[in-house]
């Protein structure tokens, strides 16, 4: 368990935060000069706090006082903006030297994982220049990876890269996200990025944490997001894939029960994170006939809350678990929406995204 409790002024800002992260991937979201990076670069022992501790599994990393350990005591992979590979070795050298820094016996186990993990089998032989800049980025979790870390940190990763980039390299971070042991510090501006990848959220607004916790209970905060934050917003459930029938579609299981979604590349079996935006998401007050759509929930209305002038947020709960959606004050004036009520949620398979 990582423990942070620091403060640092940093110009006109007055960066203090406290925050625990476990297993999976803890990202740190905000917008530009929140603080994001600052704080991880005090994790990774490149800047250090005026005050405050930061420790993980009880020992004591850095207490801004006597007790510091230097970053490459730290055993922390750190995966920076720009991939930052040595230009004069192969992918293969690169990766090999994150095993050698951290001064641990060749593996080949861990290597033929990683390489599998991430997709770079082929590159194995090439120089850097010779990459994209999606293929550098998974080199350089590759090495951060193959160091052994106890703790993986990501500074933005896909931030220098362009759409097409990102489409490229977002599944290999989803398959890093399920298959590796070490928790992540995965700081991101996206909200993309936040629905496909977050196990927690920690939400930064001008130098302080406004919330943090698990993806559902944080990113539908009125109080903490802006309306442009909460708009990018969507439910996030794991689920598995039950099987695929012959039109195409996938029955996903997951805590709202059978859900209908484009089959895409799934295969039966396979664990995927299923994303619900709150703009895709209907409500009825009757139980909808002859109707297109293929998934009709049954739920109750928990809350109603202003997301802008026009529109209402509304929260659901549906079985074992939420949902949102944004419907007009007119409408929810219209349907009488309030607290306590049974209502119907309409979500086309479509409009799914996993």
């Amino acid at each position: 368990m990582l423990k942070v409790n620091v403060r640092k002024q940093l110009g006109a800002l007055d960066l203090d935060c406290a925050f625990e992260a476990g297993p999976g991937v803890t990202i740190l979201f905000g917008r530009s000069g929140s603080g994001k990076t600052s704080l991880l670069s005090m994790i990774a022992g490149l800047l250090r706090p005026d005050a405050g501790a930061i420790s993980i599994d009880d020992e004591v990393l850095d207490d801004s006082r006597a007790a510091f350990t230097p970053p490459h005591r730290r055993r922390f992979g750190y995966v920076f903006q720009d991939a930052l590979l040595f230009p004069h070795l192969t992918v293969r050298a690169n990766l090999d030297f994150g095993r050698r820094f951290s001064k641990a016996p060749p593996d080949p186990a861990a290597f033929a994982r990683v390489i599998e993990m991430l997709g770079i089998d082929a590159l194995l032989e090439r120089m850097p220049d010779c990459l994209s800049g999606g293929e550098k980025q998974r080199v350089a979790i590759g090495r951060a990876l193959l160091s052994n870390p106890r703790l993986l940190l990501l500074d933005e990763p896909l931030a220098a890269l362009d759409q097409q980039r990102k489409d490229e390299i977002m599944p290999y971070l989803e398959r890093l996200r399920a298959q590796t042991r070490a928790p992540i510090i995965y700081v991101t501006h996206s909200m993309a990025e936040v629905t496909r990848l977050a196990d927690k959220i920690v939400l930064l607004r001008d130098g302080r944490v406004v919330a943090a916790g698990a993806p559902q209970d944080v990113l539908h905060r009125a109080d903490a997001l802006d309306s442009s934050e909460a708009a990018g917003a969507a439910a996030m459930f794991d689920a598995i894939v039950d099987h695929i029938d012959p039109d195409g579609l996938a029955a996903l299981d997951c805590a709202l029960g059978r859900i209908w979604a484009p089959a895409d590349e799934l295969t039966a079996g396979a664990r995927v994170r299923l994303q619900i935006f709150a703009s895709d998401v209907l409500i009825a007050t009757q139980k909808p006939l002859a109707l297109s759509a293929l998934n009709v929930l049954e739920a109750k209305v928990a809350t109603i809350a202003a997301q802008s002038p026009a529109v209402a947020q509304v929260e659901l709960a549906c079985a074992n678990g939420r949902l949102w959606s944004h419907v007009t004050h007119r409408s929810a004036t219209a349907l009488k929406l309030a607290p306590g009520l049974s209502v119907y949620v309409i979500v086309k398979s479509v409009a799914l995204d996993t």
